[in-house]
């Protein structure tokens, strides 16, 4: 087992300076005056994570990608905790020649092997959807 060391630093009101275990500052603020909110980061940190493995994938399979976007769309319960109850995410991928059933085993790949933070979140009970669509160009 490997282990990471990060810290979170209380700066003013609600706003925090985190340091990754690679050693970058993250702007964290509830406000989301001064950075983004601890649980946007979560749905940032789980588009990363999938988009990493979709372009990999796709590249390892020889696809002609040249851009990935991963749209996330999540809804929250409403009493506290107010924990993500389910979160869609919309892949669109751009390229030559990309093949919808390359882009959609990259995609299930991710999801049920290799994205640590999707599949941290759905075994936290989190219903995780996606999809996608192909541009060419």
């Amino acid at each position: 087992m490997s282990e990471s060391k990060a810290s979170v630093t209380w700066q003013e009101n609600k706003a925090f300076m985190g340091v990754s275990p690679s050693g970058h500052n993250v702007q964290i603020d509830a406000d989301k005056e001064k950075g983004s909110s601890p649980m946007e980061l979560i749905l940032l940190g789980l588009g990363g994570c999938a988009s990493y493995d979709v372009v990999a994938i796709l590249q390892k399979s020889r696809q002609e990608v040249t851009d990935v976007r991963c749209e996330l769309t999540a809804q929250r319960a409403e009493t506290v905790p107010a924990v993500y109850t389910d979160i869609h995410m919309h892949f669109v991928v751009t390229g030559q020649d990309i093949k919808d059933k390359q882009v959609e085993k990259a995609i299930h790949l991710s999801a049920e092997k290799y994205c640590s933070a999707s599949r941290m979140l759905v075994q936290g009970g989190v219903n995780i959807t996606h999809d996608f669509e192909v541009i060419v160009g």
